[in-house]
């Protein structure tokens, strides 16, 4: 199994944001936090910056939708030319049709869970989807604890996968570090969103590297 990192750019410079997204080459995409102080109480920004992050990005983009009604605003991002988009399955009226319309734009369909949501009703959908993302802090806030008891939902997806031998990725975010991504990866997540853990110092190139080592090992081990 491969290990990805993406790491956020919420925590890069956002003055000289394009100089924090080459710094971040050796990464496998770039993950691009999408709040609208609406679903979340925070606001950052919108299809007009993800277009030009698109623009000068050296990797894709997996865009992550803190929105409400991401039925109507996902697919202007697919539009956009993001590899991935991620959307929030407390913020969609209809999953599988807006994952069928991420798809037929030519994005990868991604479906987000909070810490409180239960995963069991989307097992039996894993089919309409390339990813899911599952939320290790409350989203909304850069900084917080890793929650462990997020775990049981991954093992649960993880089997699910295996059982049916999809190509779905399982994504974690919040809280990935050097200490916690072992944890996450040995529970089967395989796609690590990690803030401070790759923008904290001055050498964002050798943070990825050690998370990615940290993943690798966890992941053999089981």
């Amino acid at each position: 199994m491969s290990v990805r990192i993406n790491p956020s750019i919420l925590s890069a410079d956002f003055v000289n944001l394009q100089t924090d997204l080459e710094r971040i080459a050796t990464a496998d995409l770039v993950h691009v936090d999408v709040m609208d102080n609406h679903f979340v109480p925070n606001l950052t920004f919108g299809t007009q910056m993800v277009g030009r992050i698109q623009d000068v990005s050296p990797i894709p983009l997996d865009v992550h939708l803190m929105i409400s009604d991401a039925d109507r605003w996902a697919p202007g991002y697919a539009e956009l030319g993001a590899y991935s988009v991620t959307f929030h399955a407390e913020a969609a009226t209809d999953p599988v049709a807006l994952a069928r319309r991420l798809r037929s734009i030519g994005a990868r369909a991604g479906i987000a869970v909070k810490p409180g949501t239960s995963i069991e009703p989307y097992l039996e959908l894993l089919p309409e989807f390339d990813q899911v993302l599952v939320m290790t802090v409350e989203p909304g806030f850069g900084g917080q604890s890793f929650m462990p008891e997020t775990m049981p939902k991954l093992r649960a997806l993880s089997a699910e996968v295996a059982r049916t031998g999809l190509d779905v990725w399982l994504q974690v975010d919040g809280g990935i570090s050097a200490d916690t991504i072992g944890i996450a990866a040995e529970a089967g997540a395989d796609t690590f969103v990690a803030g401070s853990a790759v923008y904290g110092g001055s050498d964002p190139a050798a943070n990825i590297a050690l998370l990615r080592a940290a993943a690798e090992a966890s992941t053999h081990s089981h």
